[in-house]
């Protein structure tokens, strides 16, 4: 008999029992496979929005909510002076319920802004002016929406028009509606306000000189804060919240999942006490006998690691299609979170085999006479 026969027999001794812990530890890595990819999905989202604009830094006033705070659009006046700016787009992005969807990106971009060019027509046409009441929406948008071109569309107390349908070569732009700035203004009783200004800076220069262009329109505008695109949704006080609140609850249940390892591995080594003992009483040093309850709680660890992975994909891909979140983000599914959720899961058995092992590692061979 090996060593890691005698390893899986001892797991299979009690198969009710191993079986429930390795559903608790299964359960507390699928929320860390969920929880964290969503909330990394919804930067990765955001940040690729951005690429596919074109856009180089994106200046906002990233408080507490999801949504960037509203200022004055003069703001975008003064940065498009700046030298190195090549170009500049007004934006105001909110995000509302929108009819039976009830969380929906509304995108409204500057009339003639760059944003605008990113957009391939699937169907249908653009709007003819800024003051059409029309959009257009993304192609995941209409779905959600379930709209076709000619349909109204209710947006607080106005009644626009699907007019057409875009790819927006990423998927919160491809899940979102999109109409003129001025439109919305009005619409919103913002006139003069927006919340994001998207910017191109002239070609060829480096991060290191983007992020003193950013350093620059910090300077000029106190009221607002530029960064590069992609890392102002990771730096905003609402994602750096939904990221803690992830790995808090994560947390949480991986400790459930210790505590069930160890009353596991704890009953074990008490029932099997006698065996333990035949096993010192034959020449078995302590030290192995040691190894031999770790290996027991690492295997549980890793079994029930790969259980949670699974769980939490296929939990993480039903979740994506609810009308709730469809469209805003595409959760970070990557093998380096699988490797790295397996990986705390074997922690998480080693970490609650060592208390059993030390208990096992004190018997004596004198026990092995006991009937």
């Amino acid at each position: 008999m090996t060593f890691f026969t005698i390893v899986v027999r001892g797991l299979l001794r009690r198969p009710v029992r191993t079986g429930l812990t390795l559903v608790g530890i299964s359960i507390g890595i699928a929320a860390v496979v969920a929880l964290v990819g969503i909330s990394r999905g919804f930067e990765q989202s955001w940040a690729a929005g951005m690429k596919a604009r074109g856009t180089d830094i994106v200046v906002s006033n990233m408080g507490s909510a999801l949504a960037p705070k509203p200022f004055d659009a003069s703001v975008r006046d003064r940065i498009a002076s700046l030298p190195r700016v090549a170009a500049t787009c007004a934006i105001f992005v909110d995000l509302t319920s929108i009819e039976d969807s009830s969380m929906m990106v509304v995108s409204a971009r500057e009339w003639g802004g760059f944003s605008w060019k990113s957009l391939k027509l699937i169907s249908g046409r653009m709007p003819h002016d800024a003051k059409e009441p029309a959009v257009v929406l993304g192609q995941t948008a209409a779905e959600v929406l379930k709209k076709k071109i000619g349909d109204p569309i209710q947006i607080e107390a106005k009644e626009l028009f699907v007019v057409g349908i875009v790819n927006g070569g990423a998927l919160v732009e491809n899940g979102s509606v999109i109409l003129s700035l001025p439109l919305f203004q009005e619409i919103t009783g913002n006139e003069g306000k927006i919340n994001i200004i998207d910017l191109r800076a002239d070609p060829g220069m480096s991060e290191d000189d983007l992020k003193n262009l950013c350093a620059q329109i910090n300077t000029l505008v106190p009221e607002a804060r530029a960064m590069i695109a992609g890392e102002h949704v990771g730096n905003s006080q609402a994602y750096r919240f939904i990221s803690a609140m992830s790995w808090g609850t994560s947390l949480l249940a991986v400790i459930v999942g210790v505590l069930g390892v160890m009353n596991t591995m704890l009953m074990t080594v008490f029932e099997r006490k006698q065996e333990i003992s035949i096993l010192l009483a034959i020449g078995w040093k302590r030290a192995r006998v040691i190894r031999m309850v770790l290996w027991e709680s690492a295997l549980l660890g890793l079994l029930g690691g790969i259980g949670g992975v699974m769980i939490g994909a296929v939990g993480v891909k039903v979740l994506e299609t609810l009308p709730a979140i469809h469209g805003l983000l595409e959760p970070d599914l990557s093998t380096g979170l699988m490797l790295v959720s397996i990986v705390i899961a074997v922690a998480v058995g080693v970490i609650s085999g060592i208390y059993p092992a030390w208990r096992s590692s004190r018997l004596t061979p004198s026990l092995a006479m006991q009937g």
